[in-house]
């Protein structure tokens, strides 16, 4: 474990580095940009690390970069991950005026800590108690919105995933990773970190309704309302809520982002997207398939016809037991007992680190200073102590928990770790196979037909 001069030199050299937290996080905040748009985001960040002598280098094609810290040892190389987007809610008080971006997913303060934490790391006397190297990555695209964006560019063959850490696994950022740590800081917590289990899944889906457009006042005879149908797609999923099971913490919660085009015309289109949540991969195949029946059954009842794609979203995250363990002893020192919180908690939300736990070990424990809703137009951060020095002193000191006395650490927690895959090629050949692009109604004029 760590000693306590190694602990308080860390601290010394977060503190040397405070303004520049505070700046970069200040920075992304004034700066929302949505995923796989982050392209100022990253030139800034890529900007602080060379200010600190590090060498980043930048993904093809998507923002976002790597940097690594050689300690000059072999050992194992650990991934520190921040990332980069914003959500999108206009309602904010600070939301961009054109694009209705913000941070209130507290990614911003992820920035911060990275820089922090790559700052304070590369001190000599810190980098002469550790092995192996450390790779700091500003990650692209966590957020899994604006599915039709990233749909284009996938078909440009710009990127195959849609979650920036699953495209970064797939580029070979990972290789030769042992493991990945990060904090989701900037949650509504009032203690600067809380250790919990793990996160739902998610599988994305981009529905089409077509029908046929007539004249809403003149001819309404002559159409056939995809609208219609969506409504009746939407309250179909409502009325099949009550079938999930409750210990697969299903969640299912769709929008229409296009439903019409002017008022006096019967909308011939109409676009929806969707997340299908759940606690394991089976929980979300099983009410998914539900999803579609309810769907397709709009359709036929109104003689639409439907189009699902279904894109593989996030797997379930299971945040390592080894290094939730190890995470509580850092709190302690780093916070004392009274400063963190350790639980068997399961959250709703996805995240793609839920991809990564399915590889390598992973932890993503919350920390805290906000206030609002995660997500909501009232989320700020309240405590910039909380949310991202004392994010950084914890990251820097989990580091260095796993990679000093050759990084004993670390290899126990790699051979203790049980992946769900048996490879990562296993893996890719299992999320390959969740893509469905495929019509479950189909309507000639006089006779409706279900694929599904």
């Amino acid at each position: 474990m760590l000693k306590e001069q190694l602990i308080q030199r860390l601290n010394k050299l977060i503190d040397d580095n405070r303004q520049r937290i505070f700046q970069v996080a200040d920075f992304v905040w004034k700066n929302p940009e949505t995923g796989y748009r982050e392209w100022k985001t990253s030139a800034f960040m890529a900007g602080q690390f060379k200010e600190l002598a590090y060498d980043p280098v930048h993904f093809e094609g998507i923002p976002g970069f790597y940097a690594d810290l050689d300690t000059g040892r072999p050992g194992p190389i650990l991934a520190i991950l921040g990332e980069l987007d914003s959500i999108i809610c206009a309602s904010h008080p600070n939301a961009d005026g054109e694009t209705g971006a913000v941070h209130a997913c507290g990614h911003h303060t992820q920035c911060s800590y990275l820089v922090g934490a790559a700052a304070a790391l590369r001190d000599q006397e810190i980098l002469a108690s550790l092995c192996g190297k450390i790779r700091f990555i500003a990650v692209p695209a966590e957020e899994l919105i604006e599915i039709g964006y990233r749909a284009s560019l996938r078909e440009q063959k710009i990127i195959k995933y849609f979650g920036g850490k699953v495209e970064l696994l797939h580029r070979g950022v990972f290789d030769g990773v042992a493991a990945s740590i990060m904090i989701h800081s900037g949650s509504a917590e009032k203690k600067p970190l809380v250790i919990y289990k793990g996160n739902n899944g998610c599988l994305v889906k981009y529905i089409t309704y077509t029908g046929k457009a007539a004249h809403a006042g003149g001819q309404p005879d002559k159409a056939i309302n995809a609208l219609y149908a969506a409504m009746l797609g939407l309250s179909a999923i409502n009325a099949i809520r009550e079938t999930f099971k409750e210990e697969n913490l299903s969640r299912v919660h769709p929008i229409v982002t296009e439903g019409g085009t002017a008022v006096n015309v019967i909308p011939d289109t109409v676009r929806l997207e969707s997340f299908v949540r759940g606690a394991t991969p089976e929980a979300i195949s099983m009410e998914n398939k539900k999803v579609n029946r309810a769907l397709a059954g709009a359709a036929l009842s109104i003689g639409a016809r439907v189009a699902v794609n279904d894109i593989p979203g996030y797997m379930p995250l299971h945040n390592d037991q080894g290094l939730n363990a190890l995470s509580a002893k850092i709190g302690a020192l780093a916070f004392g007992k009274e400063g963190f919180n350790a639980s068997d908690s399961w959250f709703t939300g996805s995240t793609d680190m839920g991809d990564l736990s399915c590889v390598m070990p992973v932890i993503q424990p919350s920390g805290g200073g906000a206030e609002g809703s995660l997500h909501g137009n009232d989320y700020r951060v309240a405590n910039a102590e909380t949310a991202c020095i004392d994010s950084a002193r914890y990251i820097a000191s989990l580091a260095c928990a796993l990679l000093g006395e050759d990084a004993a650490e670390l290899r126990k927690i790699k051979e203790n770790y049980k992946p769900l895959f048996p490879s990562r090629q296993a893996y890719f050949d299992f999320i390959d196979a969740l893509y469905s692009d495929r019509e479950l109604v189909t309507y000639d004029g006089e006779t409706a037909t279900v694929i599904w």
